[in-house]
C-alpha cells in the first residue's frame, strides 16, 4: 500500500477554469466539491482565485465538504517586465491568504512559468532547441523571482512547488534541469507536460525524488499534439481538451509512474488532472463520470 497523503482533484479536471466567473457553468462552487467528493476525493486544489469566495468562504466550503485544500496555482511571468512580476506576486498573496485560512500547512503553492506573447503564438519547440529559451541572464533573473516567490509563501507558512508546463520556458528536459540548479525550489511533477515537453515521468521520478514534493497524474494523448504541429495550429487551446484523456487512454506510462511512486516512497498529494472544456449542462455528466472513474482508477493501482 502506498504511503500518499491522498488521492486529490483540480477544478480544471472539472471544466472549471480561467476566472472566478461561474454564470456559464453548470455547476458551482458548493456542488462542485460536493461532486469530488462523492466520487471518493479527499482534497483539491483552489482553481481561478476567488472562485469559491474570500479566504474565509474558502475555508468553509472545504470544510463543509470534508474536503481538504491541497494547493493553487500561482503564475510567474519569469521573462517578463518588473512591473509584471510584480503584479504576478500581488495576485499571489490573494492565493496564499486562500491558503494559509484553509488550515492545511502542508497546501502548497504551485509556481509556474507564464512565457510571453511570442512563445503563446508560437508554441511548439523542439526538446533540444535552444535558441527559443531563456538567455543566461534572464535565467539569472527568473532564479532571483522564484526566490522571492518561495519567500513570500514562507512568510505566509506555505510551501512551494514548482509545475513545468507546456508552451513556457520552464518546458524542456534541459529547461528543468537549469530551474533545479539555480534554486531550492520543489517540483510539482505533472505527467502530462513532462512527457509533451520530451522528459520521462518515470526517469525524472527516479532521478529527482528527493526534489518532488507534488504530483499531477494527467494522460494525453501525443498524437494530438503530432497533428496540431503538423498542421501549423498553433492555438493551442483549441485542442488542448482534446489531447487530454482518462487515466490509461493515453500515451503517457500512468501505470508504470504509479508503481514508481511507491518504489521511491512518494508521500505527498498525487492530484488527478485531465484538463476539460467548460462544464456546461450537455457536458456536466460524462465530465463527473470520468473523474470518479480516473480515481478508481489510480485507488485500484495504489492498493495492488
Amino acid at each position: 500500500m502506498s504511503t500518499i497523503a491522498g488521492i486529490g482533484s483540480a477544478p480544471v479536471s472539472y471544466g472549471v477554469f480561467g476566472g472566478a466567473d461561474t454564470s456559464h457553468l453548470a455547476v458551482q462552487p458548493s456542488e462542485l466539491l460536493a461532486a469530488m467528493a462523492a466520487a471518493g476525493y479527499t482534497g483539491s486544489e483552489l482553481g481561478p482565485p476567488g472562485f469559491f469566495g474570500d479566504p474565509e468562504q474558502t475555508a468553509a466550503a472545504f470544510a463543509a465538504a470534508g474536503m481538504t485544500v491541497v494547493g493553487a496555482y500561482v503564475p510567474l511571468h519569469l521573462s517578463a517586465s518588473d512591473d509584471q512580476l510584480a503584479a504576478d506576486l500581488e495576485a499571489m498573496r490573494h492565493t496564499l491568504d486562500e491558503l494559509a485560512a484553509c488550515g492545511n500547512a502542508d497546501a502548497l503553492a504551485i509556481l509556474a512559468d507564464e512565457g510571453d506573447d511570442e512563445l503563446i503564438r508560437h508554441p511548439f519547440r523542439a526538446a533540444d532547441d535552444r535558441s527559443r529559451g531563456m538567455s543566461p541572464e534572464q535565467w539569472d533573473l527568473a532564479a532571483e523571482r522564484v526566490d522571492a516567490a518561495v519567500e513570500l509563501a514562507r512568510s505566509f507558512g506555505v510551501g512551494t512547488s514548482f509545475h513545468p508546463h507546456f508552451a513556457t520556458y520552464v518546458e524542456k528536459p534541459w529547461e528543468i534541469e537549469e530551474l533545479l540548479r539555480r534554486t531550492q525550489v520543489d517540483l510539482c511533477l505533472d505527467t502530462g507536460h513532462f512527457h509533451l515537453g520530451g522528459a520521462d515521468p518515470i526517469e525524472w521520478l527516479r532521478r529527482w525524488a528527493h526534489r518532488i514534493n507534488h504530483v499531477h497524474l494527467k494522460d494525453v494523448r501525443q498524437q494530438v499534439l503530432d497533428d496540431a504541429r503538423r498542421r501549423r495550429d498553433e492555438d493551442f487551446e483549441a485542442w488542448w481538451e482534446s489531447l487530454c484523456v482518462p487515466l490509461g487512454r493515453g500515451d503517457v506510462d500512468v501505470d508504470g509512474f504509479v508503481a514508481a511512486l511507491t518504489e521511491v516512497d512518494y508521500a505527498g498529494w498525487i492530484v488527478i488532472e485531465q484538463d476539460r472544456g467548460p462544464a456546461t449542462a450537455s457536458a456536466w455528466d460524462g465530465i463527473a463520470k470520468d473523474q470518479r472513474a480516473n480515481r478508481e482508477w489510480l485507488a485500484a493501482r495504489l492498493a495492488s
